[in-house]
């Protein structure tokens, strides 16, 4: 029975540790951009409220586009880390650089503008972010086969069979 409520816990948890990366990495993209419109709200002061309000626009849209785009990539290290029960937090981070960095060469530039958006460090940053995220809600727990928390069994020496404790456990 127990084997079974692990799996139907991992149905809960992989997409909810997804739809957290996506949030995290929408997140690390709008705060990136926001640095870069502030560098350019200095030399114009009317640019800031436009700015504001491009980021109420384009954050859902950011968020439907990360969820649509990352999934097939996403999915293979998901499927990875929960075939082998791979709970290393270093996977899941790798994962998710990677996975951002795939969807992000998959499209390519927008344009032909240098905005920090079209550069790869901010795009590896919400991959990064993307993974962790992800590894904080369901990648601990990888691999619904393999317990999260289990007794070892520590194999214990009886007198009556003629041998001493080992001298450790005393």
């Amino acid at each position: 029975m127990a084997p079974l409520l692990r799996l139907l816990l991992r149905f809960i948890l992989v997409p909810l540790g997804y739809f957290a990366a996506a949030v995290a990495g929408t997140l690390v993209i709008l705060f990136g951009s926001w640095h870069a419109a502030d560098v350019a709200a200095a030399a114009d002061p009317d640019t800031h409220a436009i700015v504001i309000f491009g980021f109420v626009f384009a954050a859902p849209i950011l968020m439907v586009v990360l969820l649509s785009v990352m999934w097939l990539p996403a999915a293979i290290g998901i499927l990875l880390s929960e075939a082998f029960a791979i709970r290393s937090w270093m996977f899941h981070a790798a994962n998710g650089a990677v996975c951002a960095w795939l969807g992000w060469n998959l499209f390519g530039y927008i344009d032909n503008s240098q905005i920090p958006l079209n550069r790869p460090l901010p795009v590896i940053a919400a991959g990064l972010a993307g993974g962790f995220a992800y590894w904080a809600i369901a990648g601990w727990s990888a691999g619904f086969w393999k317990p999260v928390f289990r007794r070892h069994n520590v194999p214990v020496v009886s007198e009556r069979a003629g041998g001493a404790p080992p001298q450790g456990l005393l």
